[in-house]
């Protein structure tokens, strides 16, 4: 057969998930290989992953038992080429995530306070972060080779905190603190073009996507404690902007119903970082910036390094109806120590994808990705840029696994 048409008969039988379990809050990875898709398309997918996160504390060696919890995101996407040159994409993922929870098992109990390292006997220590983005493309095409393209993005993102025990001071001071992030919606963009030679089953592309800002309603508590009395002061905005990056996807047809491809991803984490305001305010009390050494305060989650993520693979078509794929992928992670909030330190993986097509202008995708999760040593807000650690994370892992149909019309 043409390489030219080994692009739709290989390349959609990847795996849906991209990132999955990628560095800091990353999750879908962002693609937007769907609008680059020939004529007019629809596709949609879900991904699930099962990660198991667990480690030891540094106080007492402890163990701390699976904190990662399950969860799953879908996705969907529409492309239609409204005329030779010009053409229209929508669609949707949930960009950044986190989902975690320290059990009442997590941690040996302090026979004075009743609390464990990262909670205390009855109210566990989580983290649950959601957003959802709809990109509206819009594309022009002076060549069969050029594709540019530009247009907003719609973001909501949403978030619920509790920090409980030892490891945030217990009681006493942030070992007790709650916030409620309501849902808020703001807008940036993505830019970027493509080249194609079809003849060979070339395809290359490069996509920006913005920082977008939002002002979070917060309501934030502290259930006991030195800071009990902030309940009483009015709850206020969270700034959070979420970071901006870049993809850069290229495949090739290296012989007869076979193409090579790679992924490059680079996120922004450094410049990221979330500071409620009554937490802020709390970071900067003259007892807790004693004992922290940080009189200027502290976040609730930072990072310190940029994440870059890559992803290569061979993919090939085996019959009329049948294309699979083999890929590895690896993932920085977004520096080391980390929030205990989310304890890895990027990862390497392997991934298989089958395609069915029962006809040649639909199919059903599936696959799966196994992860070496990277170790890591976990640290709290007020830790952060030091070297200090309350835990370690070892040897741990994730599966992730999809389903994807696609349709052309």
């Amino acid at each position: 057969m043409k390489l030219k048409t080994l692009s739709t008969a290989i390349i959609l039988a990847t795996v849906p998930m991209t990132g999955a379990f990628a560095a800091a809050l990353d999750r879908s990875g962002q693609s937007i290989a769907a609008f680059l898709q020939p004529g007019n398309y629809f596709e949609a997918g879900i991904s699930v992953l099962d990660p198991t996160v667990e480690g030891k504390a540094n106080a007492n060696g402890s163990a701390l038992s699976d904190m990662g919890d399950d969860y799953h995101f879908p996705s969907a996407a529409l492309k239609l080429q409204l005329a030779d040159n010009f053409s229209f994409g929508l669609i949707y993922d949930q960009p950044f995530g986190a989902d975690a929870e320290y059990s009442t098992a997590d941690a040996t109990l302090n026979p004075l306070t009743g609390e464990g390292l990262f909670r205390s006997a009855t109210e566990s220590t989580s983290v649950e972060v959601d957003t959802q983005n709809i990109s509206m493309i819009f594309g022009f095409q002076p060549t069969q080779n050029w594709n540019i393209y530009a247009g907003p993005v719609y973001q909501t993102v949403k978030g619920d905190v509790k920090l409980r025990g030892l490891a945030y001071g217990g009681n006493t001071t942030f070992g007790s603190y709650n916030a409620n992030m309501e849902e808020d919606g703001s807008v940036g963009w993505l830019a970027g073009f493509a080249y194609q030679i079809p003849d060979i089953a070339l395809k290359a592309s490069l996509t920006y996507r913005s920082e977008i800002d939002h002002d979070v309603k917060t309501t934030e508590t502290f259930n006991t404690g030195l800071f009990a009395g902030f309940n009483a002061l009015p709850n206020t905005d969270t700034s959070i902007t979420t970071p901006q990056s870049i993809n850069l996807d290229f495949q090739t047809g290296i012989m007869a119903d076979t193409v090579a491809f790679a992924n490059v991803r680079w996120v922004e984490w450094s410049n990221f970082s979330i500071r409620p305001p009554k937490f802020g305010r709390a970071s900067i009390n003259p007892a807790v910036a004693a004992s922290t050494g940080k009189p200027n305060g502290f976040d609730l989650v930072a990072y310190s390094d940029d994440q870059i993520s890559a992803t290569v693979g061979v993919g090939r078509k085996m019959s009329e109806q049948w294309a699979g794929n083999v890929s590895v992928g690896y993932d920085t992670g977004a520096g080391n120590p980390v929030s205990t909030l989310g304890p890895t330190e990027g990862y390497w993986n392997v991934g298989l994808g089958l395609q069915f097509s029962p006809a040649p202008n639909y199919f059903i995708a599936g696959g799966v990705k196994y992860f070496w999760l990277g170790d890591a040593k976990a640290q709290s807000g007020a830790q952060f840029g030091t070297d200090a650690t309350v835990a370690n994370f070892e040897d741990n892992d994730a599966l992730a696994y999809g389903l994807k149909i696609g349709y052309r019309f």
